[in-house]
C-alpha cells in the first residue's frame, strides 16, 4: 500500500502486545510505520475501557491527531471500541471502528475504506467472539509481553471486560511453545506471560486441541522445553493460585519469584457484592503459603476503592487488611461507574472526593510496603535483567523478585542478566 501508520496503545500490557501484533500484520501488508507523534496516513489507537479516563483519553488523541493530521484516516480498536462503537464513531475524525472480532483484520478494512466515507463500524455480539490470536510485544527487546489467553467467564460486578473481551479462550501450549522461541531467537531475555484472566488457561483451545490444557501444564512445559531465560506470570486470580503452581516457581530456574494477585479489597462484604470467588481468608492463606516458601519472593496486589456501598468502617477493614500482608505493592484504582455493569445501580454512591483521599491512603501504604520490601533485601546478590537507557542517561532493570534498579548506562550490561548487591 506504501502507506504510513502510527500505533498507540491504552490500557493494560494484553493490549500493548495486541498493538504490536497489529503493527507487524500492517508491515507485512505494505504499511511504514512511524512514531505516533509524526505525521502518519493512517492512526490506530488501541483502546481500554477499565475507567473512565481511558474514554476520555481516546476522544483528546482523536482531537489531537486532527491537529496535526487532518487528512489522516483514524482507526479505534479495543475494548472503548467493542464497547462503545456508535459513540466512537461520532466523534469527528474517526473513521473505523473495529470490535474485538475484527482488529486483526485491520488491513482488509483498511483495503475497503476512503477518507471521504462515512465513519465505519465493524462490530459483532460479544458472544460470537471465540476466535484466540496469538500476540506478543517486540519493541522491547528485553522482556515481552506474550498473549497466551484472552477473554473471561467470571462477571464481577465492576468489570466490563467480559462484555469487551468474550468468553475465555485460549492458545495451545505446542503454540505457545514456538512463540517462545521466536521470541528467544529474537534475542529477549525474559517473558511475561499475559491473558485477562491467566489462571484460566486452556479453555476454549485454538488449534483445534479437543483436550483442555490447563495453566499449570503450560508451565512445565515451559519449564521443560523452552530456552527462554526467565518467565514471569503477569497476574493470577487468588482462587485459581494452586499451591502446585507456588511449589512449582519456588523451585522452578525460569519462573521468577514474582506473584501479582488481585485483591481488590480486604472487606469480605464488599467482595462479596463484587461477586469475586475468594474471601480474604483464601487470599492471606495464599500470601502466606508463598512467602513460607520463597521469604524474598515478591507480591503485588490489585485494589479497588470508592466501590459503591463501601462505608467507612469498611474501607478501614481493608486498610488493616492490607497491612497486615505481607505484601510489596500495589495497583491502587479509584472506582468508576461503568454502563452494563451490575456496580452502577448499587447504592450508596461514594463521593469521588471520599474515592479520592482512599486512594491516597493506599498508595501510601504502597508506596511504604516496597520500601520495607526492598530494604530487606540490601546487601544482597540478585540477579538484574538491564534494559536500555532512559530518558535520563540512566539504564534501568529488574531483579528476579522485582526491585527495580537505576545506574547509569553502561552498554556491555543491556540486555544482560547481571549478578548485582543491591
Amino acid at each position: 500500500m506504501s502507506k504510513t501508520v502510527a500505533l498507540h496503545t491504552l490500557g493494560c500490557k494484553l493490549n500493548f502486545s495486541e498493538t504490536t501484533a497489529i503493527g507487524r500484520m500492517l508491515e507485512n501488508e505494505g504499511f511504514t510505520k512511524k512514531d505516533f507523534d509524526d505525521i502518519a496516513d493512517v492512526y490506530v489507537i488501541n483502546t481500554c475501557s477499565v475507567t473512565e479516563n481511558a474514554d476520555k483519553e481516546c476522544r483528546q488523541l482523536v482531537r489531537r491527531i486532527q491537529k496535526k493530521s487532518p487528512e489522516a484516516m483514524v482507526v479505534v480498536t479495543g475494548c472503548y471500541a467493542q464497547l462503545k462503537p456508535e459513540q466512537i464513531a461520532a466523534i469527528p475524525g474517526v473513521n473505523l471502528v473495529l470490535g474485538a472480532a475484527e482488529k486483526f483484520n485491520i488491513a482488509h478494512h483498511l483495503k475497503e475504506i476512503t477518507n471521504n466515507d462515512s465513519c465505519k463500524i465493524c462490530s459483532c455480539d460479544i458472544d460470537d467472539v471465540n476466535i484466540f490470536t496469538a500476540s506478543y510485544s517486540l519493541q522491547e527487546r528485553t522482556r515481552i509481553f506474550l498473549k497466551v489467553q484472552d477473554g473471561c467467564d467470571y462477571n464481577c460486578s465492576f468489570c466490563t471486560i467480559p462484555l469487551a473481551r468474550g468468553k475465555s479462550r485460549s492458545d495451545n501450549i505446542e503454540n505457545v511453545l514456538k512463540n517462545v522461541e521466536e521470541i528467544t531467537t529474537g534475542f529477549a531475555k525474559e517473558i511475561v506471560l499475559t491473558g485477562i484472566n491467566l489462571g484460566d488457561f486452556g479453555k476454549g483451545l485454538s488449534g483445534g486441541k479437543k483436550k483442555e490444557e490447563t495453566f499449570f501444564e503450560l508451565m512445565k512445559a515451559l519449564e521443560e522445553k523452552s530456552s527462554i531465560e526467565r518467565i514471569r506470570i503477569s497476574s493470577i486470580e487468588p482462587n485459581l493460585l494452586s499451591n502446585e503452581i507456588i511449589e512449582f516457581v519456588s523451585q522452578s530456574k525460569k519462573f521468577m519469584p514474582h506473584f501479582h494477585i488481585p485483591l481488590q479489597s480486604g472487606s469480605n462484604n464488599i467482595l462479596g457484592k463484587m461477586k469475586r470467588r475468594y474471601r480474604n481468608e483464601l487470599y492471606a492463606e495464599k500470601v502466606s503459603f508463598i512467602k513460607s516458601l520463597m521469604p524474598h519472593a515478591c507480591i503485588g496486589a490489585d485494589v479497588i476503592v470508592g466501590f459503591p456501598g463501601e462505608t467507612t468502617v469498611e474501607f478501614n477493614e481493608s486498610v488493616d487488611f492490607i497491612s497486615s500482608l505481607d505484601i510489596s505493592y500495589l495497583h491502587v484504582f479509584t472506582y468508576s461507574e461503568r454502563d452494563n455493569t451490575e456496580a452502577v445501580l448499587l447504592s450508596p454512591v461514594v463521593p469521588i472526593h471520599s474515592r479520592n483521599e482512599r486512594n491516597k491512603i493506599l498508595r501510601t501504604i504502597s508506596y511504604n510496603k516496597m520500601q520495607q520490601f526492598t530494604s530487606l533485601h540490601i546487601g544482597q546478590k540478585r540477579k538484574v535483567l538491564f534494559e536500555s537507557a532512559n530518558k535520563n542517561g540512566l539504564m534501568e532493570g529488574f531483579t528476579d523478585n522485582y526491585i527495580k534498579i537505576s545506574v547509569p548506562y553502561n552498554k556491555e550490561w543491556e540486555n544482560k542478566i547481571v549478578d548485582w548487591i543491591i
